[in-house]
């Protein structure tokens, strides 16, 4: 177990060049400066609601589009939350959330098993929000679940306004990440039958 919970990592590649620092028992706070506002307004949300203190600064190839830039920090939080979580002894491993956002209501359901899986249940009605591509918000979660070694399962239940689902499961995925990788009192070792995971 990584008692302190915290890491620091860097990616670069030919298309992005992203820091990141976690803190996985921290309060919300945060510094976002990835070039995408509308990620930049997510992983805000995502900070606050998982009460983790969370710095990301990204540079990438914006005049293609925000793609590599989304994908990317998506493997690097993955990768940094599954630094932070170690070898997972002692944290409650399953975690869920049922979210409301005004008309839209959106489950995420997480388990930090060691296998990566993501079922992406969240048609978006409209192709963009503002300039940002809706369907980088899946390819983001995809990221995540593949370098953070988890199953990530989101249902949309139902809405309407696009902005408000992609926030919805932001929040919904925030809240399961941070009941997953709380830390049980109750729980001697590693939450599996196999001794790991």
């Amino acid at each position: 177990m990584n008692p302190l919970r915290t890491t620091q990592l860097e990616r670069q590649t030919a298309e992005t060049s992203i820091e990141i620092r976690l803190n996985l028992d921290g309060s919300g706070k945060n510094d976002i400066q990835t070039g995408v506002g509308f990620l930049d307004h997510m992983l805000v949300l995502f900070s606050r609601h998982a009460l983790v203190d969370l710095e990301i600064k990204a540079q990438g190839d914006l005049q293609v589009d925000s793609h590599h830039t989304t994908e990317d920090v998506g493997i690097c939080l993955g990768q940094a939350v599954r630094e932070c979580l170690g070898d997972k002894s002692g944290i409650r491993r399953y975690g869920h959330m049922i979210l409301p956002m005004e008309e839209t209501l959106v489950t995420s359901a997480i388990d930090f098993s060691g296998r990566s899986y993501l079922v992406f249940q969240a048609p978006m009605p409209s192709p963009k929000i503002g300039e940002f591509d809706s369907e980088l918000i899946e390819d983001f979660w995809q990221a995540f679940a593949a370098n953070a070694h988890c199953n990530l399962h989101v249902l949309l239940h139902y809405g309407r306004n696009t902005h408000h689902i992609a926030e919805a499961i932001f929040k919904a995925t925030a809240r399961a990440v941070r009941i997953a990788a709380e830390i049980d009192s109750r729980q001697i070792g590693i939450p599996s039958s196999k001794g790991v995971l």
